[in-house]
């Protein structure tokens, strides 16, 4: 276990910054292949909006209606139980916050934002990498399918550990921003009913529309009660609703581009295999690689213009997203070739 923070915490570096991209490679040539995040390259197609949707205050019928939409395609039992926000961002300092300050335990490595809103929420807060750590949690936290490494847990287990806090008044967050590409019936969205549990999903990750700011929390409705009240009125934007109420209901976009997204990430895996690299987990928005040159590959990458996301903690591990198009393809597949070329000792027909 480690000891994260007992206070509020600074900034935490993430991928998807092409302005420290360019600090660090100012050589590299443009325009920069962003591959640091789990975003989808392939966005849900653009529609045109009424001029209305920015000169006027969002209606609540149509935060209803999203709720409902979001409800039925995430698999909650109502949009009672639906709070649309923002962002999930936004979210997790508050949803920190529903149980008193006591010890948060975050199922890690993972997202770090997660110990930075309960220390935030005035949490004493540890990473742990033993689930069974979880139970002794006021707040618990677990990242499902995990982000960097895809890793998955299973729907009894999560359950079981809610069940236990609950008991406690403690409650537990599960953080299923890549569920919609996870094994669906892993999810836990319909069981927030029974309480001392919050589900998160994201929007922009899938859809690959990050800049809309959507993303939703499942809960009891008066746990989601309480959240509504935090946020206030019109929290999400006019384009943000009306975005997420038409993907959200496109069920034959949604089954094509999982498929779409499938045959990606093999096709990522082959890059990395013909390089010598062997991928050891993720997600079909992102993948997962540990190798003892990561620092090396990261900074080969960086000089051709291509950002992948590296660990100041993990230094051996790199996670990597899916180029958009076949020109991305290319520079990707050159630059993993020079690096191979590279590190190949003179005489040696292969990387090993």
């Amino acid at each position: 276990m480690t000891l994260l923070a007992g206070r509020r915490t600074g900034t935490v570096d993430h991928g998807g910054s092409l302005d420290r991209a360019r600090a660090l490679f100012p050589g590299a040539p443009e325009p920069f292949v962003d591959l640091s995040t789990g975003i989808n390259p392939n966005s849900y197609p653009l529609f045109e909006l009424p001029a209305t949707a920015l000169s006027r205050l969002p209606e609540p019928s149509r935060a209803r209606d999203l709720a409902a939409v979001a409800a039925t395609a995430y698999g909650a039992l109502s949009a009672a139980h639906v709070v649309p926000a923002p962002g999930t961002q936004i979210l997790l300092p508050r949803i920190a916050s529903l149980v008193r300050p006591g010890h948060a335990f975050v199922l890690g490595p993972t997202y770090q934002e997660h110990a930075r809103a309960a220390a935030i929420a005035g949490h004493q807060v540890a990473e742990t990498r033993d689930f069974g750590q979880l139970f002794d949690a006021d707040l618990a936290v677990v990242v499902n399918p995990n982000n960097p490494d895809g890793r998955v847990v299973q729907r009894k287990d999560l359950l079981e550990l809610a069940a236990g806090l609950r008991a406690r008044g403690g409650l537990l967050v599960v953080d299923e921003a890549f569920m919609d590409v996870g094994p669906q019936a892993q999810s836990l969205a319909g069981d927030v009913e029974q309480g001392g549990l919050v589900v998160l999903r994201s929007f922009g990750k899938f859809y690959g529309l990050a800049g809309i700011r959507l993303g939703f929390a499942l809960a009891h409705p008066d746990i989601a009660g309480r959240l509504e009240e935090e946020l206030g009125p019109w929290s999400v934007a006019v384009p943000s609703l009306e975005y997420g109420i038409k993907a959200l209901s496109d069920a034959d976009w949604q089954r094509e581009m999982r498929t779409t997204l499938a045959h990606a990430a093999h096709r990522l895996d082959q890059a990395f295999a013909r390089a010598g690299v062997i991928v050891t987990g993720g997600t079909s928005l992102f993948r997962h690689v540990d190798i003892p040159d990561a620092a090396g590959l990261f900074k080969a990458l960086g000089r051709e213009g291509i950002l992948v996301r590296s660990f100041a903690d993990r230094p051996t591990q790199l996670r990597c997203g899916l180029p958009g198009h076949e020109v991305e393809w290319r520079r990707l597949d050159v630059a993993l070739g020079d690096w191979a070329q590279e590190r190949q000792p003179v005489g040696e027909g292969a990387v090993s």
